[in-house]
């Protein structure tokens, strides 16, 4: 996916934010699943347009925000467009699409946005200082990726950073282990609550999808 986006290969979705603004995210229809928006990524950028998130956090204007794994960028541009200064990060493969939507979607953002490449256990000196927050939508299928992920996670927070990950529980194959290895691995870090379904978006949660609230012991 790292040649220039041609856009037969291309269809957009229309995200609605709660402040009356419209995000047009293209996806792929080549690539890897990182090409889509995912019914996680939907109930965490809902997630932190509610009062749930408001009450637990306070304001997320002008927070600084890394969003891991992003694929179209979707969580973080939600985040932009309530004024936080976001990054938005994966692979190199992914930068033409999340530069792609950011472009697109300048004249309805609050905040700056930026694609950045992020590979899981490498350095993570230029994101630093830590931000204040951590977005993660279903990045925990790669079991082979863990281990660097926790890492990353690790290396970019301190004691004042949250970090949020959303999941959708699946029950069978690979993914199953891979949730359990998951949470082997962070709880050794941090401390681990779930974003109980009360506290989310009336109408976009789901008792499959999971959000974790991370931070560090």
């Amino acid at each position: 996916m790292s040649a220039p986006m041609e856009d037969k290969n291309l269809f957009e979705r229309l995200l609605e934010c709660k402040n009356e603004k419209i995000l047009t995210i293209k996806q792929s229809y080549i690539g890897d699943v990182g090409c889509v928006v995912w019914d996680a990524a939907l109930v965490l950028s809902k997630y932190i347009e509610s009062k749930g998130f408001s009450d637990r956090f306070g304001e997320i204007k002008g927070k600084k925000v890394v969003e891991l794994g992003a694929g179209t960028g979707a969580v973080g541009l939600v985040a932009a467009t309530k004024g936080a200064s976001v990054k938005i990060t994966d692979l190199a493969d992914f930068i033409p699409l999340m530069q792609m939507n950011i472009d697109c979607n300048q004249d309805v953002l609050e905040g700056p946005a930026t694609a950045m490449e992020l590979k899981w256990g490498g350095d993570v000196s230029k994101f630093l200082p830590h931000p204040n927050l951590i977005l993660m939508s279903d990045c925990i299928y790669y079991m082979e990726a863990l281990d660097d992920l926790v890492k990353t996670m690790d290396d970019l927070s301190n004691k004042d950073t949250h970090i949020l990950c959303c999941y959708e529980e699946r029950t069978i194959g690979q993914n199953v282990e891979a949730q359990r290895k998951f949470t082997k691995l962070v709880e050794a870090i941090f401390t681990i609550n779930e974003v109980p379904l009360a506290e989310q978006d009336d109408e976009y949660k789901s008792e499959d999808i999971h959000i974790l609230h991370l931070m560090k012991r």
